[in-house]
Order: C-alpha cells, then structure tokens, then sequence
C-alpha cells in the first residue's frame, strides 16, 4: 500500500514539473504576441565569416565601414565617463551641431538610434490604422531596405510594395499610380540599398508633384556620403521646397558609428511637433552625441576616408564588368549581384574564402565594399565563379 501511495506520489510529482501546476489543474495557455509578429519576416543582421585557416577573415555582410571611427572621434568617446546620468532627451548639442553643418532650423531635425529609429518614429507618428480600423497604406520600392516591411508591420499599417526595375531602380511611375487614398506614407530609399542606384533629381521631383500632398515622402539617405552620381537627388532641396518631405540619415555608415545608432530625420516645423510626441526618450547616447559632433567637427578626415571607399567601389564596380558580368549602378558603399537560383552557392563558395556576404533568398547577393585585401579577394571569386549574374 505504502509503494502504491509513493508511485502515484512520484507520478503527480513529474506532473506537475512538467506542467507547473497541480495534478488535474488545466496548464495555462500560451502568451500569443498580436497576430501581425507571426506574419512578419524576421530582420536578417549580416553574419561575420567563419574562420579558415590560413586566411584573414573578412566581413562583407552588413555595409559597415571596415575603418575605425576617427582618433577624435574616439577620443571623444573615452571622454565620456558620465554613463550613470540618462542623456539630453532630444540632443540639443548635436541638433545645434547638424543646424549649423546642413543649414537647417534645430528645430526640424529629431534624433533618433540610427535612420532606423528615425523611421520608427515617423510610422509611429503617420502611419498605423485609423480610427475605422482600417490600416493605412505604406508605400516603397522592393526589393529595398528589409527593416521596411517590419517597421511597417509593427505599426499596425499594411506595405504596398512596387517592384524596382530590372535594373534595380525605382519605379516612380507605378509607384505614383499605386498611391490611394489610404497611403500615408511613401518610402523612397536613395540609394537603394541592396541594388545601389540612385533617385535623380527631375524623377523624384516629379514624383513628389504627383501625389497628394498630405501623403508624408520619405527620402531615405543612410548612404548620402557614398553618392558622385551628379543629377542624384538631394534630399534636403526637396524638404526645402516641399512641406511633405522628410529626410532620414545616419552617422552609422560613413562616419563609421553604426554601433553607437545615430541617426536623425530632418522635416518641417508642422511635421516635427508630431514627431516629437512618438520620439523614443533617450534614444541617443550620450556616448553617441559627443561622437557624431567630433566626428562632424573632423568632416575633412571623414570625407577623405570616404573617397578612399568610394574608389575601392568603382574598382570592383569596374573588374567586374570587365569579366562580364552585370552590376547595377552602385552609389553606396556596396555592389548588387542578381544571381537568381545561384545567389545562396556563391554565399557559400563566399564562405570558403573566409569572406561573409549578404545572400537574399533566391534573389540575389549584396557585397560590401570592404578591406582592399577583401575586396580583392571577393573579385577573385567571381572570376572563377561561373554563373554570372542576370544581364538587364
């Protein structure tokens, strides 16, 4: 009797280890996050290259700049020891330090952790449903930035995704003609990251003209710096000219701070009060701020260190349309493979060169522009590489 009792003891004893709750108490239900998390795809980071014996590992993954911050800039950094205080909440100090650089009111320029976090806070402010339930429209180009559809999601609005051109551009035209009157917002990433090309400047112009202007045109310029193409679109002329507009850029790419997510979005007075209310408080670091003022404060040393990548760009830009192969018009500080079928065999042959790459399903292959070394090494591989990519 006394085995029976410790048995069935022993039995309700697992059961409630396994369950956390009593024998014959239902197992509570599992906590559901909002039905729009399971529909979203999930933000794919970059991944750093596997180590190979024998060879130096490169990086070619996420558009970081392979060059340190500025010896100033980290020197500002190491200054910095007040870490235990909450930052300015809206970084007067850098917004002074933007004013006086870009010529613009400190007062239409909102902070936020990188042009990411900018962009949050805009959908945040612009786009989500409205009081019909209904979701508003946010329009952009795809294949673009991959945080888009998530940003867009997780503000409770619906993405309407036009696709680029073969060329990977921009379809301004179809774009326009798939604005309604439910769209709030339009997303115009310049350039596009991960195909390269560039918004010129009559195009985008007449793009703005064509939709309503209480349709909120974002430019995003997270690759400004990177841009020589001369009839390229300048997104502040068109804020000054046009109240809907707003800018995103970043101090994450060519000032080499992505780790520190700086970033910021320039509008007008009428557009900024909103977007002060959705601002995350304290988004930007302390840290952060007195980087991005030293590194503007050294903007020579940053425009020079710029060119050199730029130059590293138009020499891989060139090799590889000297072997035959078709690439984009690469304005950023990457280059786009449309490898089809064959993008995920060549992240992995990538791989086995100690280079990491930013392989997009079936679609294509973002690189980089890294290292030298890792640059030439990357060239290397197409050569031997026998399925170029797509020609347009």
């Amino acid at each position: 009797m006394t085995s029976a009792l410790n048995s069935r003891d022993g039995a309700e004893a697992a059961a409630v280890a396994v369950s956390g709750t009593e024998a014959g108490t239902p197992a509570p239900e599992a906590v559901d996050p909002r039905p729009v998390i399971n529909r979203l795809p999930k933000y794919a980071a970059g991944k750093p290259p596997a180590p190979i014996p024998g060879l130096q590992s490169y990086k070619l993954s996420s558009n970081e700049n392979p060059l340190p911050p500025l010896p100033a800039v980290l020197d500002a950094i190491a200054s910095q020891t007040a870490v235990n205080r909450y930052p300015d909440p809206v970084a007067s100090a850098l917004r002074a330090r933007l004013a006086g650089f870009l010529g613009v009111p400190a007062e239409d320029i909102v902070t936020g952790g990188g042009s990411l976090g900018a962009l949050n806070q805009l959908l945040a402010a612009f786009a989500g449903q409205g009081d019909d339930g209904i979701p508003d429209e946010v329009l952009y180009a795809w294949r673009s930035f991959e945080a888009y559809p998530i940003s867009v999601g997780l503000a409770g609005a619906k993405s309407v995704q036009i696709p680029v051109t073969r060329d990977g551009r921009h379809d301004l035209e179809a774009m326009a003609a798939a604005v309604t009157e439910r769209t709030r917002v339009v997303l115009l990433c310049t350039p596009n990251n991960p195909t390269g090309p560039v918004l010129r400047r009559e195009e985008t112009e007449r793009f703005i003209q064509s939709v309503p202007s209480d349709v909120l045109v974002v430019i995003d310029e997270a690759y400004q710096e990177f841009v020589r193409d001369e009839d390229a679109v300048d997104g502040l002329a068109m804020y000054r000219k046009y109240p809907n507009v707003v800018v995103l850029r970043t101090f994450s790419k060519a000032h080499g701070l992505a780790g520190l997510r700086v970033g910021y979005s320039i509008s007008r007075p009428e557009i900024t009060q909103h977007l002060r209310v959705a601002a995350v408080p304290f988004a930007v670091s302390t840290v952060g701020e007195h980087a991005a003022i030293a590194s503007l404060d050294h903007i020579a040393e940053v425009v020079e260190r710029v060119q050199t990548l730029v130059d590293e760009r138009d020499r891989v830009t060139a090799a590889l349309r000297e072997i035959g192969w078709s690439v984009p018009d690469a304005q950023g500080n990457f280059v786009w493979l449309d490898l089809g079928d064959a993008t995920q065999e060549f992240a992995v042959l990538a791989a086995t060169q100690a280079l990491s790459v930013r392989a997009f399903g079936n679609e294509g292959v973002r690189v980089s522009i890294g290292e030298p070394e890792a640059n030439s090494r990357f060239l290397e591989l197409c050569r031997t590489f026998t399925k170029a990519p797509m020609a347009y």
